[in-house]
């Protein structure tokens, strides 16, 4: 699976909206340099973002963005959703069509369980639980990576 740059891109903005959260609405120029965004990119990002209802934007010399809902209540799958494609690992997956070998294929059922382990990652972790890991790191001085616990244990694969 290969997670689109918008997507990365929108997490990044979701976490530095959080990390920077007060009563007052974000600039976008401040979160394109903060997250190392292009701003013109980050701008349809933001737009996208509004418009499936994770940030609030509001425009005006006093304008800018927040988060519309608690960073825990934004899970990596809705981010997915609005801003790229959710696809699974095979096509096959989707169309049993697709293929010619699926009534006995061996490796159908394998791609299936890696691709059911990774939107559960996605449904169970929160731009909450990003912005905790951040706050680790830093605190860690940036560089040096804490040590690294796994995001969610997959029985049964």
């Amino acid at each position: 699976m290969q997670i689109p740059i918008r997507v990365d891109y929108g997490v990044r903005a979701l976490i530095d909206l959080a990390l920077h959260t007060d009563d007052s609405p974000i600039r976008a120029a401040e979160i394109a340099q903060r997250a190392a965004i292009p701003e013109p990119y980050l701008a349809q990002v933001l737009h996208t973002l509004n418009k499936n209802g994770l940030i609030r934007s509001v425009r005006g010399p006093q304008g800018g963005h927040a988060l519309a809902l608690a960073p825990s209540e934004i899970p990596l799958s809705k981010v997915m959703a609005c801003l790229g494609r959710i696809e699974t690992m095979v096509g096959c997956l989707d169309d049993s069509k697709m293929c010619i070998h699926v009534p006995a294929c061996a490796q159908r059922e394998v791609w299936r369980t890696v691709d059911e382990a990774i939107f559960k990652i996605l449904d169970s972790t929160t731009i909450a639980d990003l912005v905790g890991r951040s706050r680790v790191i830093e605190a860690n001085g940036g560089g040096a990576r804490p040590k690294r616990e796994p995001i969610a244990t997959v029985h049964g694969a």
